[in-house]
């Protein structure tokens, strides 16, 4: 069963051709072309090596009726009071005519394979989700109960175990960093129930979101998958696996060649987090910053060459950055040595990086590039909740007055009835955003009344002037856009306004 997204994501040459005019030698193109490898013969020595590694997973899920019991067949009839028809029904139920309706129960079908000789085998949690019964089916078709060990939602992976009185086939984990979008792959699994079935195609993509869950970074192929693929891996040439089959995008439910997988390096780290881990949980790392995207126009406000890297629009208190030295505006460009592309990128690294860990940290600060050493923390399911619970340290600070109209924002100092207008906190400073015009940069950019501008430039202000003041340094560098810290009841995010367009 492979899990499937909603539609809106969800030859020959002639005989007359030799095959040396086919050829070029390698010698004869210019320095640094890309030569293409030939496609195998046949898939069929890898296939006959692997199969016996993949399984068939089959579950059992007894419904129960509204009540919360299994079902247990129809209820008397309801009739009016005094109908005929009503001692006739209660005499039939009450001397046995009740039907012994059996539990009814539901199966799914999807796919696995083994890692371990011992029995531990690899599929996807919403295979196995709600089962009451799992049966591992082996390519020689021998039926094992498995039980789970342990599943993490998040990455949709579980980890089974069979008891056998023989070592099973079991396959290794390969890089799936390491793999090339154009790369041949083989996906084999359990299609339609059909049995283990093996399609070939090649790596279409790398790092897709597809809006499953927090640490989506799937590789994308156009390897034929159809439903009971689930959970069934997917080898690159050398009998590695790169990646779980786990998604397909179909109008139909049926393959058309946009099958995602769960990338290895991912999955072998939670993998071993559940094999070994005594709670048989995951245990995530944990940066504590809040992050935003890098856009075009945040990206040339800060001197960066391109929008990359991951923002940090804040940092948790006494977490592992604030430990580290990292501070809100802070462009992170790499962590442990790997690059940070996007936004995207960086939970999912930071996530898989062994709790305890020290990592080198790159960060884009003051128009240049910082290093730091960052001892990774822990990720708390609580840690979000628990931050919004903290009391605000009960301070208050002077009224910074005066009223500035810039770049479509009529802004003014915090003053007693402008906190109480916008119902902001005692403690609240920075510069209150009191009015946007619109049509302006700043309402395209969502900045509203009630707004508080903590930094401009990446310099914090508590004036309306301090900001002017800001900006016009902005334009007489050359700049094309300003950098504005703004607070929202609370939450903290970077906004970068076009100079040109005020």
């Amino acid at each position: 069963m492979v899990s499937s997204l909603p539609s809106k994501l969800t030859g020959c040459a002639a005989a007359s051709v030799t095959a040396a005019l086919l050829l070029i030698s390698a010698a004869t193109l210019a320095p640094g072309t890309a030569v293409a490898r030939p496609a195998p013969d046949s898939f069929a020595d890898l296939a006959e090596k692997l199969l016996p590694s993949v399984v068939n997973i089959s579950t059992a899920q007894t419904l129960k009726s509204d009540r919360g019991h299994e079902h247990s067949g129809p209820e008397i009839p309801q009739f009016p009071p005094g109908s005929p028809f009503e001692q006739f029904f209660r005499d039939f139920f009450d001397h046995g005519g009740r039907p012994q309706a059996q539990p009814r129960k539901a199966t799914s079908l999807g796919s696995g394979f083994i890692v371990d000789p011992a029995g531990y085998i690899v599929t996807n949690n919403h295979v196995i989700a709600d089962a009451d019964e799992i049966t591992v089916i082996l390519h020689d078709d021998t039926n094992l109960k498995a039980e789970v060990v342990g599943r993490d939602t998040k990455t949709d992976i579980a980890l089974l175990k069979v008891k056998t009185d023989k070592p099973l086939a079991a396959v290794s984990w390969g890089d799936s960093e390491a793999s090339r979008v154009g790369d041949w792959v083989l996906a084999i699994g359990n299609p339609f129930g059909l049995g283990g079935s093996v399609t070939a195609g090649i790596l279409s993509a790398r790092q897709r979101d597809i809006n499953s869950g927090p640490y989506d970074d799937f590789l994308q192929t156009d390897a034929a998958i159809n439903r009971g693929n689930s959970g069934g891996p997917m080898f690159n040439m050398g009998g590695k696996v790169i990646g779980i089959n786990t998604a397909i995008y179909s109008p139909s439910g049926g393959s058309i060649g946009i099958g995602f997988a769960i990338p290895s390096n991912l999955a072998k780290s939670v993998v071993a987090e559940l094999q070994g881990e005594p709670d048989h949980n995951v245990h995530r790392g944990w940066l504590g910053v809040r992050i935003q995207a890098v856009t075009d126009e945040i990206a040339e406000s800060l001197g960066l060459d391109k929008a990359k890297g991951a923002l940090i629009a804040s940092v948790s208190e006494n977490g592992p950055a604030q430990a580290a030295g990292l501070q809100a505006g802070d462009v992170v460009l790499s962590f442990d040595g790997r690059e940070v592309s996007d936004m995207r990128r960086l939970p999912r690294l930071v996530a898989e990086t062994p709790v305890g860990k020290s990592v080198p940290v790159t960060v884009w600060r003051k128009r240049q590039q910082a290093s730091f050493q960052v001892t990774v923390g822990r990720l708390d399911e609580t840690d979000q909740s628990q931050a919004s619970l903290a009391e605000a340290p009960k301070k208050t600070t002077k009224d910074e007055a005066g009223v500035v109209k810039t770049l479509g924002l009529t802004l003014s100092g915090v003053t007693p009835d402008l906190k109480e207008k916008f119902s902001l906190a005692d403690d609240a400073k920075g510069v209150i955003v009191v009015d946007v015009a619109q049509d302006s940069p700043a309402a395209a950019k969502g900045l509203r009344p009630g707004d508080l501008i903590m930094e401009a430039a990446q310099d914090e202000v508590k004036n309306p002037n301090e900001i002017s003041s800001k900006i016009d340094e902005a334009k007489k560098s050359g700049r094309k856009s300003i950098l504005l810290l703004v607070e929202r009841q609370g939450d903290l995010r970077f906004v970068a306004l076009r100079l040109d367009q005020g």
